[in-house]
């Protein structure tokens, strides 16, 4: 019998799958080029993207439902399989796709890409999943297991996450903060100061309204925001108004003129916008990276700017740095993190991250802030800055830094962005609630941290 040619949207969410779980890739960068480069746009499109996004985020709950089907340890199925497994369970579970449609639709999908050996199996293991809504599953597989357990299966996190939020929130805001992180954000835009208004992007993206908090931003657009003129020639960009929050912060407090620095600077989100910043402030901004593909992402981000205001970027390391301490006014450390932040925006990270990646990182965050207080001048401003609200990544790394050194202040937020001081917004995310964090449930952006600090 001749095999059935499989739906365009669902091969191409399968082929990005599996380069998401065989290749560590990041689906939000590999789907929109299989896309473009396969002719799928409209529905089809989006489909696609939440076939993929939607079985990215949920992995880890489907994987125990599976199990539970299949009677078997799905390390014994081959994990092209696994994944033809996963996007079916997301199409009865999470999706408005009738039970025969995605049944019959993952079958000749695993015909075609696998072969008919396997389609006795994904057919009996999906009509069992079907049996029950997702919810139905959670409360049978939780049954015998303990809180932290259930609320990670229920709201697909791992269970050290579940608990480094339950560290940081209220308990009453523990499930609303899990269930922030498996709604996709808005698209977020940002206007480069200077070059654009924000009326004028928000009316060339249609629809779009200003954004809650940032005077730069623009929330809710339609379409693709790369269609965007304004975007196209980099007087505009893509970056979540948490972003732009804790970068604009920094050039909030009074600070004299002069050389502003951006440590870590890949890939220039935060950078384009102090660009716009510094000009109008008669300042000048330096941007070191230490990923040359990355240095080239920030030159690309200020490509708008006239060339005699546009950052100077320099390949190097920011933890020995090539420039003479003590002379910046203003410096962002935007450092790297684990992406906790972002998990709405980068749906299979969540499964990637491990409790160990945080003890990593950990001396390079130290390092890094400490090579920004050593470049700020006397009475210059340090931002620290991370995606992520673990403790371990935000507050610990600020006090012991501050525990060594005595020519540092701390700026309390609420005196650099008191926008947001009524929201009690660093009061659940450190012992000293000088800090600011922001959560998606609490303010519709990333997990952005960050503490200002004050060299004396």
């Amino acid at each position: 019998m001749p095999t059935r040619s499989p739906d365009r949207s669902r091969r191409v969410a399968f082929d990005a799958l599996r380069l998401v779980t065989g290749a560590d890739a990041y689906a939000n960068l590999v789907l929109p080029g299989m896309l473009a480069d396969r002719g799928i746009t409209g529905r089809d499109a989006g489909f696609a993207t939440e076939l993929l996004n939607g079985t990215c985020r949920w992995l880890g709950t489907y994987d125990a439902i599976l199990a539970a089907a299949s009677g078997r340890a799905l390390s014994t199925l081959q994990p092209a399989v696994v994944d033809l497994l996963r996007l079916g369970a997301h199409q009865v579970l999470g999706m408005r796709v009738g039970t025969h449609a995605a049944v019959s639709e993952t079958v000749d999908l695993a015909a075609a890409t696998v072969g008919r050996r396997v389609t006795g199996l994904v057919n009996a293991v999906l009509r069992k999943v079907a049996a029950h809504d997702r919810e139905t599953w959670v409360e049978r597989l939780g049954a015998e297991l303990d809180a932290g357990d259930r609320l990670a299966l229920e709201h697909a996190h791992p269970r050290w996450v579940v608990d480094a939020y339950a560290d940081l929130l209220p308990a009453d805001e523990l499930v609303p903060a899990l269930a922030a992180d498996n709604v996709s954000p808005e698209v977020s835009l940002v206007v480069r100061p200077g070059l654009v208004e924000v009326a004028e992007l928000a009316a060339e993206a249609g629809g779009a309204e200003r954004a809650r908090w940032s005077p730069y931003a623009v929330r809710g657009p339609g379409g693709n925001p790369a269609d965007l003129p304004l975007v196209r020639t980099g007087r505009a960009g893509v970056q979540d108004e948490g972003s732009q929050l804790v970068a604009w912060g920094a050039t909030r407090p009074p600070a004299a003129p002069g050389w502003w620095l951006d440590l870590s600077a890949g890939p220039g989100g935060k950078t384009a916008l102090l660009t716009g910043l510094a000009v109008a402030d008669g300042s000048r901004v330096l941007a070191g990276e230490l990923a040359p593909h990355r240095a080239a992402l920030v030159a690309s981000a200020v490509r708008a700017y006239p060339l005699d205001e546009r950052p100077v970027v320099v390949v190097t390391d920011a933890t020995r740095p090539p420039w003479r301490p003590g002379v910046f006014t203003r410096v962002l450390a935007d450092v790297p993190c684990t992406g906790l932040g972002a998990l709405r925006r980068r749906p299979e990270a969540r499964w990637r991250r491990q409790p160990a990646d945080v003890e990593a990182l950990h001396p390079l965050q130290l390092a890094l802030l400490s090579s920004a207080l050593d470049a700020a001048a006397p009475g210059g401003l340090v931002a620290y800055v991370t995606c992520s609200p673990h403790r371990r990544e935000t507050a610990d790394v600020v006090h012991e830094t501050l525990a060594g050194r005595d020519d540092v202040d701390v700026v309390p937020f609420a005196d650099v962005l008191p926008e947001l001081a009524g929201d009690q917004v660093g009061a659940a995310a450190s012992t000293d609630g000088d800090f600011l964090q922001l959560w998606p449930h609490r303010h519709g952006t990333d997990a952005m941290f960050a503490a200002y600090l004050r060299r004396r």
